[in-house]
């Protein structure tokens, strides 16, 4: 999956975690079970997981690493995601820690493959292809991917963490160019909440006028 971008953007799924309705200047947020960056950041922690018990001695320091980039991946989409209804700028934030921890995380896969003289898949790879394919099924699931992430063959293991690392980048760099782009457009917190101030106002104004 190396260096592979996949075809358009999936649709987000349905989810029980759906972002609460909103009236006023808070906008609907939450519902991050809805973002395909977390669904995959979740498989990518789970696979992580059962990587280092397989394969990385528990009681390294690498072990720890590993895991705690994969879960702070994970968790900041989460918490960015349910921020993003006060503060558009704090959501921008924690969606770029999860990107810079995936980043490292994916560094320690290549560091493993590397120290043991084993190659990255390149993207024309037969199990590239294999995996790009499995990534465009909808609703694809840790099961989606179990036979690769849990492969008694480290090279497989780590090269299947490796193009799923690398697919969630992608998606959090395209919701990371979402964001911003909203951000400019309609403003943070502060924006929106001056913005119905003076509706108010200007509602209160005209029911005066009309009372007279």
């Amino acid at each position: 999956m190396a260096g592979e971008k996949p075809k358009g953007t999936p649709k987000n799924q349905n989810s029980s975690s759906s972002p609460p309705k909103s009236e006023g200047f808070i906008p609907p947020h939450g519902g991050y079970e809805q973002l395909l960056s977390f669904q995959k950041a979740r498989i990518v922690y789970d696979g992580t997981v059962r990587f280092c018990e397989r394969f990385v001695d528990r009681r390294s320091r690498t072990t720890d690493q590993m895991i705690q980039a994969a879960r702070s991946g994970k968790q900041n989409i989460l918490e960015g995601s349910q921020a993003s209804g006060t503060s558009k700028e704090t959501e921008i934030k924690l969606t770029n820690v999860a990107r810079a921890s995936l980043e490292e995380l994916l560094e320690n896969y290549r560091d493993f493959l590397r120290v043991r003289r084993i190659a990255e898949w390149p993207r024309d790879h037969s199990h590239t292809r294999r995996l790009r394919e499995l990534n465009r099924q909808p609703n694809a699931t840790y099961e989606t991917f179990l036979k690769g992430i849990e492969n008694p063959d480290p090279a497989i293991a780590a090269n299947v963490m490796i193009g799923l690392i690398k697919l969630t980048n992608f998606l959090l760099d395209q919701q990371l160019r979402r964001l911003e782009q909203d951000f400019l457009k309609e403003g943070g917190l502060r924006e929106k909440m001056t913005r119905a101030r003076l509706a108010a106002r200007a509602k209160q104004q005209r029911g005066q006028e009309y009372g007279m």
